[in-house]
């Protein structure tokens, strides 16, 4: 039996070890290399020489999206296994969009999880199915990338200024976006958008 190598990446260090020991239980799956930020993925993934990458969404340094997109642009033929606490639609999207071969929320079963790493490397997808419907009855983001840029930015409560000065624009030029963003969610103000499209999983 050929062994499946694994790169698990985690912030939260117990839900990594706990996901590593129950996955290294597995007879065909190696835990091979752990990181607990995404931008530590493909250096990682290049060192260790995996086939599969476990990565969660919410990390420091880089998103799993982000990593996810990292990896499948730098080596593709890695399979890449999204796993998230928060089941949103968007999330779902923007990791197929991405690259990714499969998308799990966390509390999956172990099994669940060791399943679907066998079934990417076959070739196969996989997709939890009460996301995968809610993705579809929400539909895609009305959002650019742009405003989607701009509203990150705002997220912790930056001025215009503030957002101008990061992102290299204009304030008359943040405060357009800002202002098409709001209009497409149907918000009352930028808080409200930007809260909005975090439940969606479009930030």
């Amino acid at each position: 039996m050929s062994m499946i190598r694994l790169l698990l990446a985690e912030d939260q260090s117990m839900v990594r070890e706990a996901l590593a020991a129950l996955l290294g239980l597995e007879p065909d799956i190696e835990v091979v290399a752990q990181v607990a930020r995404g931008d530590e993925v493909l250096a990682a993934a290049r060192e260790h020489d995996i086939d599969v990458a476990l990565l969660d969404i919410e990390m420091p340094g880089m998103t799993g999206i982000e990593a996810t997109a990292e990896l499948h642009a730098a080596l593709p033929d890695i399979k890449v296994v999204v796993v998230t606490t928060f089941g949103r639609p968007g999330y779902l999207r923007r990791a197929m969009e991405s690259g990714a071969d499969a998308f799990l929320v966390k509390d999956a079963p172990a099994s669940q999880l060791a399943e679907a790493v066998r079934k990417v490397l076959a070739g196969e997808r996989v997709i939890d199915p009460t996301l995968a419907a809610a993705a579809l009855a929400d539909g895609a983001s009305p959002l650019t990338e742009r405003e989607r840029d701009v509203l990150r930015t705002a997220a912790d409560g930056s001025t215009n200024a503030e957002i101008a000065a990061a992102l290299h624009l204009s304030q008359g030029t943040v405060r357009n976006y800002l202002s098409m963003a709001i209009q497409k969610m149907a918000a009352r103000n930028r808080a409200e958008a930007v809260r909005m499209a975090r439940e969606k999983g479009w930030l």
